[in-house]
């Protein structure tokens, strides 16, 4: 046995090069654990061979090996799964046909002698099965710690039909690669499918797969629908290839040409890369599923097809029956090629409602993502194994795809349908403002001529916003007029922050920084106008900004000194103002009585950025005040936010009011962004780790930690999704929720 190096969970399955669906299941679900946790656990292989004769060229994590009929095999890997320290949990991947004896009883005796915790999946779950069947399944989770299974129907069987325990259940659905909403036209572009239609099946060719149903249902189907190009993916599986080599593939050829549609249907007649896969599924309008087994407990080939935006035609099977509804796809009957031919002229013939099949599919494949899944794989790990949570994890790398495609010449657009720009949302100084900001931070650390392109977009933005008075137009249309002339204070505030923190990076050019300093000169007149405490905090970091060692006022102001004086006498006064504001706040009998330490009588936006203006104070004056409201307000907010394991956020359906109760959801990025910025910046000052700590554990809610369990930051195109809902993300990915996403990213790198 090859030794790791450190802790690691043992998956015991078929693993690549082996062709096998399992194995394709095995590697991306490792895959997936060790980008989310390689810093806290390894994943590594306990292969399951096909035969003795059977050689497979396995990757380095492949640190074990069983010859699938040699019983022996299962007892001497056992014994060596048990010396080993560095193994600290077993995931067996389960399915009868990959263990040897009757219904793969061989596993039960390798179960027996293990003694670390043993998480099995159940790949099938028989709902009828014959007595041997139940009592082997039975056997084998007795002796698993946990049981997981794809499909609450599965649930409901291994409750119904084994006895198992609810409690000994958990739910985690089949993996899909993280992918874009695809443009179906680039995709068969990319393929030269141009003008055609396209239907699919994917997967390694048996005759389970019912393939000729389907391709008995074109005739029809071409009749009024001549663009129509039937697509099947995938060689033939090993074992049947063994056994009776390309008879069934030539059968399906023999029939296609008996229904002369040789120009309709193609093979593409090899082990499909991922990357392959992917393609062709972002090519696919319709997928059609016409599988023979109805106890079918799961499918990879459908999420696949789902998380590529595909509305579905599939027999009913278990797993079909629990995910395609009537929004997503449509079900047929076992080998009814006619239902399939009614199905698929339903759907041709209403491109509407096929093309909101799609979303659907899509948008319901989102919780089933790899990062997801790994992260529910993680948590039931844990509860066994307690694995420690990675206190130094790898964070996702910074990636502007996103950002640069809801900006133009313009500014940045507000809001997004789904990923793709809404024109008509037009354009927000608040946007803007944070993009500057975001853009700013990365060309302080890495100058390019691409950044410095943002940060000229968005600095134009805000002069163009700006009025004669010095104030700013909050909204402008996407025809770049003004939508109204009311001012947003809290506009102006984010204004403030932007071009105050632009005016500290020594690396700008002058071309950059004096047209913001005059910005800035001709707003600095209004500071004191503001009233709203977010927009007082706001413009209170903006100013301590252009006070700090670094600002740049030195060479851009003629008179700095004068000046200098000026902006810290405003500062004061404004830090003053909400120093009273949280004095007189606290000392209301009502808020005594509810402890309710804040500057308000109420939670909602932003509440983080408040004590983080006083921590700013405090730098730049040394005054010792602001940094007591700071820590006091800090205690007060953090227990509210951090009540369980993971951050939760004030929720906009119904903030947060003294005399009620707390709202948890529609949960904002910008809020959690805002306690991030605000934790990393009382542990730079001072010191405190428990600081540190919070931030990370406030970061980590876009990774997953919240309480939909979901990623919020999307990997695949660098933007974020616009909040949580009560049961699930809003898919959306506007410009506020992506910067917000970005902004947290650079500030949790400072205590990386």
């Amino acid at each position: 046995m090859k030794r790791s190096k450190h802790p690691c969970v043992l998956y015991v399955g078929t693993f690549p090069p082996r062709e096998c669906g399992i194995a394709t299941f095995t590697q991306d679900l490792t895959n997936a654990m060790d980008k989310g946790f390689n810093s806290t656990i390894k994943s590594r292989i306990l292969a399951m061979n096909s035969g003795s004769t059977a050689i497979y060229n396995y990757p380095h994590k492949t640190i074990m090996q069983i010859n699938q009929d040699e019983i022996e095999d299962y007892l001497l890997r056992a014994k060596e799964i048990n010396k080993s320290n560095d193994i600290k949990l077993v995931s067996i991947q389960h399915e009868y046909g990959i263990f040897g004896g009757e219904w793969g009883n061989y596993l039960l005796p390798f179960m027996e002698i293990v003694k670390k915790p043993i998480i099995t999946t159940f790949h099938t779950v028989l709902p009828k099965p014959d007595k041997q069947a139940k009592q082997i399944t039975r056997t084998i989770i007795e002796k698993s710690s946990n049981v997981v299974v794809m499909t609450h129907s599965a649930a409901e069987t291994l409750r119904q039909i084994y006895g198992v325990k609810k409690t000994k259940i958990c739910v985690i659905p089949h993996g899909v690669h993280h992918v874009a909403f695809p443009s179906k036209s680039k995709a068969k572009k990319k393929l030269n499918l141009q003008g055609k239609t396209i239907l699919s099946t994917f997967g390694m060719l048996n005759r389970d797969k019912g393939l000729e149903y389907a391709i008995r249902a074109l005739p029809e189907v071409i009749k009024k629908f001549p663009d129509v190009q039937y697509l099947i993916l995938g060689a033939t599986h090993p074992l049947v290839r063994k056994y009776e080599g390309e008879k069934y593939r030539n059968g399906l050829k023999k029939l296609i040409s008996e229904l002369k549609l040789e120009n309709y249907v193609k093979f593409y007649d090899k082990y499909l890369t991922l990357e392959e896969l992917i393609d062709f599924l972002k090519a696919t309008d319709i997928y059609i599923s016409p599988t023979l087994n109805p106890l079918q407990a799961v499918s990879g080939t459908l999420s696949y097809a789902l998380s590529c935006a595909c509305p579905i035609i599939s027999t009913a099977t278990q797993y079909a029956k629990d995910t395609i509804t009537p929004e997503r796809g449509i079900l047929v009957g076992f080998k009814k090629h006619k239902d399939i031919a009614r199905a698929l002229l339903l759907m041709l013939g209403d491109k509407k409602a096929r093309n909101e099949m799609k979303k659907n599919a899509y948008f319901h494949s989102r919780h089933m993502t790899w990062q997801n899944v790994a992260l529910s794989y993680f948590k039931t790990f844990n509860n066994f194994a307690k694995i420690v949570p990675r206190e130094k994890g790898k964070l996702p790398p910074i990636n502007l795809n996103h950002i640069k495609n809801l900006t133009d010449e313009f500014g940045i657009i507000q809001f997004a349908s789904h990923t793709k720009p809404d024109l008509n949302s037009g354009y927000c100084l608040d946007d803007n403002a944070r993009a500057l900001i975001a853009a700013v931070r990365l060309y302080q650390d890495k100058p390019m001529t691409n950044t410095l392109d943002l940060i000229t977009t968005y600095l134009k933005f805000i002069k163009f916003s700006q009025r004669a008075s010095g104030e700013f137009i909050s909204f402008v249309s996407r025809y770049k007029t003004i939508i109204n002339k009311s001012v947003s204070e809290d506009s102006f505030g984010r204004a403030i922050w932007a071009i105050g923190y632009l005016l500290t990076i020594e690396n700008l050019p002058d071309s950059v920084k004096k047209p913001a300093y005059a910005v800035f000169k001709k707003a600095k007149g209004n500071l004191g106008k503001l009233s709203s405490p977010r927009a007082i905090a706001f413009a209170i970091i903006g100013l301590a900004h252009t006070l700090e060692p670094a600002s740049n006022l030195k060479s851009l102001s003629k008179s700095y000194l004068e000046e200098n004086e000026s902006s810290l006498k405003q500062l004061k006064k404004m830090a003053d103002k909400l120093v009273r504001r949280y004095e007189q706040q606290i000392a209301k009998p009502k808020n005594i009585a509810k402890k309710w330490f804040w500057f308000e009588d109420y939670l909602t936006y932003s509440n983080f950025k408040l004590p983080e203006s006083m921590l700013h104070a405090f730098a730049i004056t040394g005054d010792k005040r602001y940094l007591k409201v700071a820590e006091s307000a800090l205690k007060f907010l953090t227990p509210v936010n951090f009540e369980k394991d993971y951050f939760s956020a004030i929720g906009q359906n119904g903030w947060y009011f003294c005399d009620g109760k707390r709202a948890y959801f529609d949960q904002q990025p910008e809020d959690t962004s805002s306690a991030v910025e605000a934790l990393v910046r009382a542990y730079e000052i001072t010191k405190n780790k428990d600081y540190a700590r919070q931030a990370k554990i406030a970061f980590d809610w876009f990774l997953g930690k919240n309480y939909l369990n979901q990623m919020v930051y999307d990997e695949a195109t660098g933007g974020c999704y616009d909040g949580l809902g009560k049961y699930s993300l809003n898919f959306n990915q506007g410009a506020e929720s992506t910067i917000s996403y970005l902004l947290a990213r650079l500030a949790i790198e400072k205590i990386k």
